[in-house]
């Protein structure tokens, strides 16, 4: 393996996310990085996001966004930024609600992001984001060994969510119903994911699932 690597972000791989609305270049992933978080997004038209909204309420991580090249307007938190190329965003507090919408066709950003005071681990949600062009194409079983990778590489429990809802659209009715319990166990806020989510749809008559996804006050006992 070479000491280093030297690339443009256009020899990037873009992924379309269709549920975030983005399309994504994989820099971390594709680079194997393993000490920070690092990736880009573009937008070929005005008005698509490149920064899907979100916060980092639950990963904490503090977060850099370069615009590399185009015009994107932020909204962070109840403010309006427009930036152009050599811009730097920095949002220190997780808290923040962050969004960005690209302002011209070509619009690119870099993002950078880590926990303050801890040893980087990869996000769930690139193993999710990677696997999501195979679920759009009816792919499943693609989809499928892109997350369990990710849930086996990282350890990370709300990788048997994603995990349950692509045994479930593959067919898999006992593993679906086997991760889904796992993920419920870890965060109970994914019983009210599934009951909404239509990639459980085969299974949303299954006596099982159905006990799974109750809410505890909602009868009998906390499956």
């Amino acid at each position: 393996m070479s000491a280093y690597e030297v690339r443009k972000l256009d020899d990037f791989d873009v992924v379309p996310v269709t549920d975030a609305g983005i399309d994504w270049r994989p820099v971390r992933r594709t680079l194997g990085i393993r000490a920070f978080g690092i990736n880009a997004y573009t937008a070929d038209e005005p008005g698509k996001h490149v920064v899907e909204e979100h916060s980092e309420r639950q990963l904490r991580h503090e977060e850099v966004y370069l615009v590399v090249s185009g015009r994107a307007r932020f909204t962070l938190g109840e403010d309006e930024v427009e930036a152009g190329p050599g811009t730097l965003v920095y949002l220190r507090d997780p808290e923040t609600k962050r969004a960005a919408v690209a302002l011209e066709p070509g619009t690119t950003v870099l993002a950078v992001g880590g926990k303050p005071g801890a040893a980087y681990e990869p996000s769930a949600w690139e193993w999710f984001f990677a696997a999501s062009p195979h679920r759009d194409r009816g792919d499943y079983a693609t989809g499928l060994a892109i997350v369990r990778e990710g849930l086996e590489e990282t350890g990370n429990p709300i990788l048997h969510y994603h995990v349950a809802y692509y045994e479930a659209l593959d067919g898999n009715r006992d593993a679906a119903l086997e991760h889904l319990r796992a993920s419920v166990a870890h965060r109970p806020e994914t019983r009210a994911w599934a009951r909404e989510d239509e990639d459980f749809a085969s299974l949303r008559d299954d006596p099982e699932f159905l006990a799974i996804t109750r809410e505890p006050d909602a009868g009998g006992e906390r499956p």
